[in-house]
């Protein structure tokens, strides 16, 4: 697994990590068992300071969704593979198809991301209502 972190996000560096793990761990990525890149490997690649990793792993941790085993590595424990795993690829080609509309109108990834956060919002706050 590779990390990628957006300094403009505003999100801190560890909670990025902690949402990219939670997210391979919600699309069937990492698995029970997968071990985690070392803080070292993600320090290395990244150049971040490695509390900075050190706190994302174990908020993964707090969460019951990895495992810290002296020596050895983090490791998945848990995970947030939704029963509607098996419609993923289907919604993302729609979701691809989408995003090239928004594309070909002009919109650029801030205002993709913005329309979708709303619209996801709303959604949600209609079907809690």
């Amino acid at each position: 697994m590779q990390f990628h972190l957006d300094q403009r996000s505003g999100l801190p560096m560890y909670l990025q990590i902690v949402q990219q793990v939670k997210e391979a761990l919600r699309l069937g990525l990492l698995d029970i068992g997968d071990q985690l890149p070392t803080v070292r490997e993600v320090v290395a690649e990244l150049a971040i300071n490695p509390n900075t990793v050190a706190k994302a792993y174990r908020e993964l941790e707090r969460e019951g969704l990895v495992d810290a085993r002296q020596g050895r590595g983090t490791f998945v424990s848990s995970t947030l593979i939704a029963s509607s795993l098996e419609h993923h690829e289907s919604l993302r080609r729609a979701l691809l198809a989408w995003l090239a509309e928004a594309q070909r109108a002009g919109l650029d990834a801030e205002s993709i991301h913005a329309l979708v956060s709303r619209t996801l919002r709303e959604a949600l706050d209609r079907r809690a209502a």
